[in-house]
């Protein structure tokens, strides 16, 4: 039996790589809205990859959307990236997409591919950014860094909170008077990362101590040991002699929870 000339051997090789990688790039939809759509078998057919290719990027940006969508995020954004052009992949008939375990869902991320129906089994990973939107507050004008905000300095705003991994502000009256550790444009949404620490009182200072449990609070005092600073434990030695640890939580007073 007569062999085919090996010149025409790695050009069928290259052709069907080729299409396989076509149907796969065309997942790169940058910008576009998250919308449910049933999911489909993908081909590397060369007659018709971008039709073919859209149910498999619709499959993927569900798979997050079933993630990240909730009370909490009311609109959210995936933005599909591109696979390595350097990547040469076999034929494929069917290619299913998953999300990788421990794979974070906002911000930057990855969703994996991989062949289920073809002659080569292959597995990659195609960039993803997921963009969750929900209420936050943003500087109402340009602030300084070491600025103390005031209520007039902040507005009410959706802000894009999977930009940033520190939480968004939403309380503007737990943030009265607090410092910047850094400067805000107009419109910039305000993150716990960027407040400085609220000092309440110094080591040595007479605090009031208050334990809250369930429907009921005793209230002492005691000598502050370290610095009360907010949202950091504080200890204190009670009139009894007793250490404990608590928050500070206004002008000296600690709070233990029972």
């Amino acid at each position: 039996m007569n062999s085919p000339l090996p010149s025409t051997r790695p050009s069928l090789r290259r052709a069907s790589a080729r299409a396989g990688l076509a149907v796969l790039v065309c997942l790169a939809a940058a910008g576009a809205w998250a919308q449910a759509a049933p999911a489909s078998p993908a081909s590397t057919s060369p007659a018709e990859p971008p039709s073919l290719a859209e149910p498999l990027a619709s499959q993927v940006r569900q798979l997050f959307l079933d993630r990240v969508v909730g009370p909490a995020s009311p609109r959210a954004e995936v933005v599909l990236g591109r696979l390595d052009p350097r990547l040469r992949l076999a034929a494929c008939q069917k290619v299913d997409a998953y999300i990788p375990n421990g794979t974070r869902v906002w911000g930057p991320s990855r969703v994996g591919l991989r062949c289920v129906d073809g002659p080569t089994a292959w597995n990659v990973y195609l960039p993803v950014t997921v963009h969750v939107y929900g209420p936050g507050l943003v500087a109402a004008g340009p602030l300084p860094a070491g600025h103390v905000l005031a209520q007039a300095d902040l507005r009410e705003a959706e802000i894009n909170l999977s930009e940033n991994r520190s939480p968004a502000v939403t309380d503007a009256l737990a943030v009265v008077g607090r410092s910047l550790t850094a400067p805000l444009v107009a419109g910039q949404g305000l993150r716990e990362s960027g407040l400085k620490s609220r000092q309440w009182f110094g080591p040595g200072d007479t605090v009031q101590v208050r334990a809250v449990g369930g429907g009921f609070a005793i209230v002492g005092s005691g000598e502050a040991l370290t610095a009360g600073m907010e949202g950091q434990l504080v200890r204190v030695r009670t009139e009894n002699g007793k250490i404990v640890s608590g928050l500070p939580v206004a002008d000296r007073v600690v709070e233990i929870t029972l």
